[in-house]
């Protein structure tokens, strides 16, 4: 019998779900315990397929928009959050809403209000079409906001005159937003900044842990969607940090066999939509072709917990 080829793999710490997710979808399984399926919902709830299909296989359905959500149905909008004008239209129908909108999120819906009751004009750092960007510029009315992509637009930006205030997606590249705010800073001297970070705890762990692992591993494999925005960042903080080869996987049908030939120390981290399930998944598929050797890096004990709203948590205490 042919031996095994050894290999290291090391596990980042933290990784996968995080507490909004964790929420969103806790949200999600509880309405359909409390009002049975179908419940609908706006867009995918997090982004991660085997999410979405797990929560469609038990009687979630998944629409784009409230015009197919029938008025005698409960829907929920996703964890990234909606403009204002989604709920107003659930309201003026009638329907039962639920908001699964993480509350990290919210804090930058709430900061972008005051902003614009000040009078202020807000320069959102995001990625353009990203649902959380389409969410926290839909808080306020067209115009009031500018988004900001690049360092290359901070320096280019010409706002409206008067006072100007920053807010940004919360699953960002750490140091990249630190380089666009800094330019900001340069220009605009009496910006107003946020109270706390904008960039979420998780977001910021995930990239930490990855960036002490990046310098230990030949190849970083990251678990998590295309569309989902922390995992593409976990891949370029990989590179940036000193590990050319890192790839981003959807699961353990996505490993690059091809591209591990000779690699003998391989990274493995989840995005914060990315079920742990996954991760062990992507193990097994290793077990199966080499005697691995499987090490957790030492890293942060995530301890936060959101609690489900009011409407659920009154409900499930009825039933």
């Amino acid at each position: 019998m042919t031996e095994k080829p050894k290999l290291s793999i090391k596990l980042a710490k933290p990784r996968g779900f995080c507490a909004g997710v964790d929420r969103a979808v806790l949200i999600v399984e509880r309405a359909l315990e409390i009002y049975g399926a179908p419940v609908y919902v706006r867009h995918e709830i997090v982004h991660n397929k085997r999410v979405v299909n797990r929560l469609r296989d038990r009687g979630a359905i998944f629409v784009d928009e409230l015009d197919l959500v029938p008025d005698d149905r409960p829907v929920v909008f996703s964890a990234h959050g909606v403009p204002k004008s989604v709920p107003l239209a659930a309201q003026t129908r009638e329907l039962n809403w639920l908001d699964a909108t993480c509350p990290l999120v919210s804090k930058v819906h709430i900061e972008t209000e005051r902003h614009y009751a000040a009078g202020r004009h807000v320069l959102l750092i995001g990625h353009a079409g990203h649902p959380e960007v389409i969410g926290t510029m839909g808080q306020v009315p067209e115009g009031a906001i500018t988004l900001i992509e690049t360092e290359a637009d901070a320096l280019a930006i010409c706002p409206p005159e008067g006072e100007l205030a920053y807010a940004t997606q919360t699953t960002l590249s750490v140091a990249d937003t630190a380089d666009i705010v800094a330019c900001l800073k340069q220009r605009f001297r009496d910006i107003h900044t946020p109270h706390k970070d904008d960039i979420c705890y998780a977001t910021t762990n995930r990239q930490t842990a990855v960036q002490d692992l990046a310098g230990e591993v030949e190849h970083m494999l990251v678990i998590g969607a295309p569309n989902s925005s922390n995992s593409q960042r976990l891949v370029e903080v990989a590179r940036q940090a000193g590990c050319p080869h890192a790839t981003l996987i959807g699961g353990a049908e996505d490993i690059p066999w091809a591209g591990l030939d000779g690699v003998e120390k391989i990274g493995v981290t989840a995005g914060a939509s990315a079920p742990e399930e996954l991760t062990r998944e992507v193990i097994d598929a290793f077990d199966a072709r080499f005697a691995i050797t499987l090490v957790e890096m030492d890293g942060l004990e995530e301890n936060v917990h959101f609690k489900l709203p009011r409407a659920l948590r009154s409900a499930s205490e009825k039933a």
